[in-house]
């Protein structure tokens, strides 16, 4: 069940980036499993892939051609192609090969993406063959088409778009992303595609994402599980009839970046939002560190204690398993007599224990809601994090407990 996630939104075409979606039955038949993106001649591309050790192929092979010239994007769903060895390359490359030759490109600017079961041969053939369906129905108002393709337990498709007008010009941002399980981006998401018809050096591009995604993508977490296939992409096709950004500076490049943070921020949002089996959507916020990272420590302490989710989706404010995981989290010196913890605007620990005006109705109020919020104030100095993460359910364990099957 999606907590509070709805319809797709509006999706605006980018000028100049396409998108098709065909069957090639890898999983079942009929499923539409294919999505292929092209992007104009020209077009600049910005990537953050996983930092799995066991990173798939496609990931592999993405990673090292994104910063050539890229015309075509090619995802398939159904099988991860990972763990998969020499062979997984090989498998990766032939597809990338058959839609260059399709396309008539190099097959150096032909990226592959792949999402799914890991450790099964990727099936070449059945790829290859949707690939001229595929190109036949590439159209630039294709966004919400292709965010059901790239789905594997999703229940829902995510996307986001925003515009702005710069000098008169309408410049576009739209994004979908795909992830419900094997969540704990360490670079982005599942995977995500953003396009936009700025025209970007790709040295701005690349670190317009980067930061992008530390804000978004790398700030949600399910599960704990960094995937082997995380990929992230932002693609700049150059089509608005404005200024080229050659700089991280100027009131072009400052709309452009919000609106590419608030689209990266929805999407990645959507994920938790649909997370396998979620009944809550959890807002993890600490305050008060004295580094960054130590609030990052306590938040993830906080949103991957499983005695912590489950007592979130039984709506039971059982607020010591809280104070446990932030004791845990490796702090230094943590004085745990300058901590507060709330639930909602409700505090129900302080000074090293239960606060004085906390009842068990309360948090009991708080925890039966779908969106709770969790804020830990540590009292060490001025740096914030906040994270987004779910419950644990039944659903989740049923999920992934048939996943294969």
């Amino acid at each position: 069940m999606a907590v509070g996630l709805g319809p797709l939104p509006t999706l605006h075409p980018v000028p100049g980036f396409e998108l098709g979606i065909a069957s090639a039955g890898i999983k079942r038949p009929g499923r539409k499993d294919i999505v292929v993106m092209r992007c104009a001649e020209g077009s600049t591309v910005a990537g953050v892939f996983t930092l799995n050790a066991f990173c798939a192929a496609p990931v592999i092979l993405a990673r090292s051609r994104f910063l050539g010239p890229v015309r075509y994007l090619l995802t398939n769903t159904g099988n991860a192609n990972a763990g998969t060895g020499e062979p997984g390359i090989a498998a990766a490359t032939r597809t990338c090969s058959a839609l260059a030759e399709l396309a008539g490109v190099d097959p150096s600017a032909v990226l592959p993406y792949s999402t799914g079961v890991i450790g099964e041969p990727l099936p070449v053939d059945k790829i290859v063959a949707a690939l001229p369906d595929a190109l036949a129905d590439l159209a630039e108002d294709n966004w919400a088409a292709a965010a059901a393709g790239i789905m594997t337990t999703d229940t829902q498709p995510k996307g986001a778009s925003r515009q702005f007008v710069h000098d008169g010009v309408t410049v576009t941002v739209t994004g979908i992303s795909k992830g419900a399980g094997m969540i704990k981006p360490n670079m982005a998401t599942m995977l995500g595609y953003i396009a936009t018809d700025a025209k970007v050096a790709q040295g701005v591009l690349q670190d317009l994402l980067r930061d992008a995604a530390n804000k978004s993508f790398n700030r949600i977490t399910i599960d704990g599980d960094t995937s082997t296939n995380d990929c992230c992409m932002l693609i700049a096709t150059g089509q608005a009839p404005v200024a080229e950004i050659t700089q991280a500076s100027g009131a072009l490049f400052a709309a452009l970046k919000q609106a590419v943070l608030e689209v990266s921020m929805e999407v990645a949002q959507a994920i938790v939002r649909d997370g396998e089996g979620a009944t809550k959507f959890v807002t993890v916020q600490v305050n008060g560190g004295a580094a960054h990272q130590e609030c990052l420590d306590v938040a993830y302490a906080v949103a991957h204690s499983p005695l912590i989710k489950t007592a979130l989706f039984a709506s039971d404010p059982n607020w010591g398993r809280i104070l446990a995981a932030v004791g845990r989290a490796g702090v230094p010196q943590l004085d745990v007599s300058k901590i507060d913890v709330y639930l909602g605007d409700v505090c129900i620990a302080s000074k090293g224990g239960r606060a004085a005006s906390y009842t068990e109705e309360q948090g009991a109020a708080v925890m039966a809601r779908e969106e709770i919020g969790i804020r830990i104030e540590l009292g060490r100095g001025a740096c914030s994090e906040t994270i987004w993460t779910t419950d644990l359910s039944h659903e989740y364990v049923k999920i992934n407990a048939e996943y294969r099957t």
